[in-house]
């Protein structure tokens, strides 16, 4: 089992930033992979990044543009996600996941990942 914990979300205007956190506990964090999604009331939630097990590869939804930056840090057991030049149309639930993977891997679907952290608002005022 794994347990994850967020923090760091909260209420930014356009154009600003802000970083979340995803603390691991339990089974080794750096035998899973790591995804971030998020969910906008009345859709259905998306992908936004993901990061291989040893941080060496990463992969962003198109929307993004170079705007967020997945990392992790196996040492401290904690994967994050750095949001620059927020829109409003980035305001969601954030939620962390993690997969347990055997080699380089990363994944863009819900499905994969078994481990799921309780979601951060994040909203951006116009």
């Amino acid at each position: 089992q794994v347990q994850l914990v967020q923090s760091g979300g909260g209420l930014v205007q356009a154009g600003g930033s802000l970083r979340l956190s995803c603390a691991a506990s339990g089974r080794t964090f750096s035998s899973h992979a790591m995804g971030w999604f998020r969910q906008a009331p009345g859709k259905e939630r998306e992908f936004v990044a993901a990061i291989t097990r040893s941080g060496g590869m990463t992969y962003y939804a198109d929307f993004l543009k170079g705007r967020f930056t997945i990392s992790r840090d196996n040492a401290k057991g904690t994967g994050y996600l750095q949001m620059d030049s927020l829109k409003p149309e980035d305001t969601a639930v954030y939620y962390c996941a993690a997969a347990y993977v055997t080699g380089a891997y990363y994944y863009t679907r819900s499905q994969e990942y078994d481990y799921w952290g309780q979601g951060t608002q994040v909203t951006v005022s116009s």
